[in-house]
């Protein structure tokens, strides 16, 4: 989007309409928020099952998370672009109609085909509901409460992926896997309703928009493939690029997909900073804090993905729970989340440094992390459930200090532009903290493995002792010497591949602790950041 020819926004109070109480806006769009990043986790957990409802392999189910994403991630750093074009309100309540109409058809698919195509139009029709909703919250609240919209904000992209485990397990243990799409309309045409009624245009925005249709420049075709190519081929290199050996692929499929982001991801840069009306503002990358925000953001949202994906795995695969008893092993975090939100909140607008609430909230995230990877198989529930509220308090603690410092320096006519980016980093920070999570796992569970097997052998008097003790019971099971035998040693076996397979999810989190500590560094290389009375940080 050119900015030299947009007239400056006002930002009196009689520009932005204020005839409703901005707490009830605040729950109208953030319900349609909560739902789109919902889905980004809640079919996780049912991959198999839908795979084996719809006559599919499970390896061929993960097309259901990579479609939406990668149609995701086209959308959002255009939504500014789109909203300026057609206006944000058209732009938000035609996302959560398709949206809703696009959960419909998932719910309804016969064929995993059906299912995959149905996914990306909801993927589409979702990558304008984060940067409106966000854009709609910080002008509908009063200038020295942007620190308050911000943690309303943070509630649904925070606690979304918190719960969407838990909810998707429930919803497909107890009413199948269709429920988990069909949820999505009830609260669509609630929010569709809620949203019509409350949601306006602020006057600025609409001049913006009469001025940029007055412009007649033409569309940015060629940004919009070179963007396709981009986050579609990342988006199937991070989903598929551990079963097909990386790298190592024999097939060249991995290669390829990275020679095609490389390619494409150049040439998106090369065109949006040389085109006159690009699609993808990349001039709000000169702000230091924006850029650092950004790395943030995108790690922050990597651990988090982490996290969710590996804990449920780990709890199912090795502490025998089901979907429903793992997710509700994680969902006390979620009530700290909320907690720790609104005390951040609280203490933005009084005026504490941002830089100070990150570095903290950075440094609980890694303890957090930090205390799950010295667990151990032996431990109950709630040795679980306070290192996971200790990650999530540190996680909430971020997120709306890290929303003010990016915007506070943002030009008004470039914040569009900067709300999608750091959107996409957010959620692309997911997918890579999901990939990266799971060739973790598996990597390292084959190095503890093969170490775990160097010793047991039949030298070592531990191992000796052991057949010692079980063998008698197989005996006494079987009559068999040489039956007990071999039961022995497959228990022995099994032993090994349970502590190996659980050292390397601890692995996972230790790497991930680190990652959010290191973070701390970026934090002071920050500008001061504070939400000052009258400062105006919003973003559309």
């Amino acid at each position: 989007m050119s900015t030299s020819s947009l007239a400056a926004p006002n930002y009196s109070a009689a520009a932005i309409p204020r005839v409703v109480n901005p707490w009830i806006v605040a729950v109208a769009v953030v319900i349609p928020t909560f739902m789109e990043v919902l889905d980004t986790t809640i079919a996780n957990v049912a991959l198999r099952h839908i795979a084996g409802g719809l006559s599919a392999a499970v390896t061929d189910g993960e097309w259901v998370i990579t479609s939406y994403l990668a149609a995701n991630a086209i959308i959002l750093p255009i939504s500014g672009w789109i909203s300026v074009r057609i206006g944000r309100r058209n732009y938000f309540l035609l996302s959560i109609g398709v949206f809703t109409l696009a959960s419909v058809l998932c719910g309804m698919a016969t064929s995993l085909n059906m299912l995959i195509a149905s996914r990306i139009l909801q993927g589409l029709a979702g990558g304008g509901l984060q940067p409106s909703s966000q854009g709609v919250l910080l002008d509908a609240f009063p200038k020295e409460k942007q620190g308050a919209a911000m943690t309303v904000f943070g509630i649904a992209a925070l606690l979304a992926p918190v719960v969407g485990p838990t909810l998707g397990g429930y919803i497909t243990d107890n009413y199948g896997w269709r429920w988990i799409f069909y949820l999505n309309v009830p609260v669509g045409i609630l929010a569709l309703v809620m949203c019509n009624a409350l949601v306006f245009d602020p006057r600025y925005l609409r001049a913006q928009s009469t001025e940029a249709r007055k412009q007649h420049r033409p569309f940015d075709i060629l940004g919009l493939c070179l963007l396709a190519v981009t986050m579609i081929s990342w988006e199937i290199l991070l989903s598929k690029g551990q079963e097909w050996d990386w790298f190592g692929d024999p097939f060249l499929r991995v290669q390829t997909l990275a020679g095609l982001f490389v390619l494409g991801l150049g040439g998106l840069i090369f065109r949006e900073t040389r085109y006159d009306n690009p699609l993808i503002n990349f001039r709000t990358l000169k702000d230091r804090n924006f850029r650092i925000c950004c790395i943030i953001i995108f790690c922050a949202f990597a651990t988090l993905y982490a996290n969710t994906v590996s804990l449920p795995a780990l709890l199912q695969s090795l502490f025998g729970y089901d979907a429903t008893t793992s997710g509700l092993v994680l969902s006390p975090a979620g009530v700290f989340a909320i907690i720790t939100l609104a005390i951040v909140g609280r203490l933005l607008g009084r005026g504490v440094d941002t830089r100070y609430l990150m570095a903290a909230g950075l440094f609980v995230l890694g303890i957090g992390g930090y205390w799950m990877s010295r667990l151990n198989l032996e431990i109950s529930p709630w040795q679980i459930v306070w290192p996971r509220v200790v990650f999530i308090m540190g996680l909430s603690t971020i997120f709306a200090p890290l929303n003010v410092a990016a915007f506070l320096r943002i030009p008004p006519q470039l914040r569009g532009a900067a709300v999608g980016l750091l959107a996409l980093l957010r959620n692309e920070g997911g997918s890579v903290g999901t990939s990266v999570s799971q060739t973790i796992q598996e990597r390292r569970d084959q190095f503890h493995s093969l170490r775990l097997g160097e010793n047991l052998d039949s030298l070592n008097p531990a191992v000796n002792s052991y057949f010692d003790q079980v063998q008698p019971g197989f005996l006494q099971q079987t009559g068999d010497p040489v039956a007990a035998k071999q039961m022995a040693l497959q228990s022995l076996a099994d032993l090994r591949e349970q502590q190996s397979s659980a050292l390397a999810y601890f692995d996972t989190f230790f790497l991930f602790a680190v990652i959010a500590v290191a973070l701390i560094v970026l934090v002071f290389l920050m500008k001061r950041s504070v939400a000052e009375k009258g400062a105006h940080v919003a973003a559309e």
